[in-house]
């Protein structure tokens, strides 16, 4: 139930915000901190929680480290709203098909 702690992880604005960010490329808490509202500390805080729900990673170059986003992270909770449009899907299709056995 992984993507539980996706749901979790990205229930919260700021949160939803770095992780967007990090679609452009990978960056340094530096770089994310400059665009956010919070501090330094707390924009590792919210790493840390995006981290455990296996949606960033952290590469150490250095003395810095620089978070990407794991591209696989989102597939447990892709596979999750799938189960939700194929549901859809079918009730669409009984839908048609009762209507049309009426006519």
């Amino acid at each position: 139930m992984t993507y539980a702690k996706v749901f979790v992880a990205l229930a919260d604005p700021t949160r939803r915000h770095i992780f967007e960010a990090l679609r452009e490329r990978p960056k340094t808490v530096g770089e994310l901190a400059k665009g956010e509202l919070v501090s330094r500390p707390a924009v590792s805080q919210h790493l840390r929680v995006l981290e455990s729900a296996s949606l960033v990673s952290v590469e150490p170059q250095g003395n810095r480290r620089l978070y990407l986003i794991k591209r696989d992270g989102l597939d447990d909770l892709r596979e999750y709203l799938e189960g939700f449009w194929s549901d859809v899907l079918s009730a669409y299709g009984d839908e048609i098909a009762r209507r049309v056995n009426e006519e």
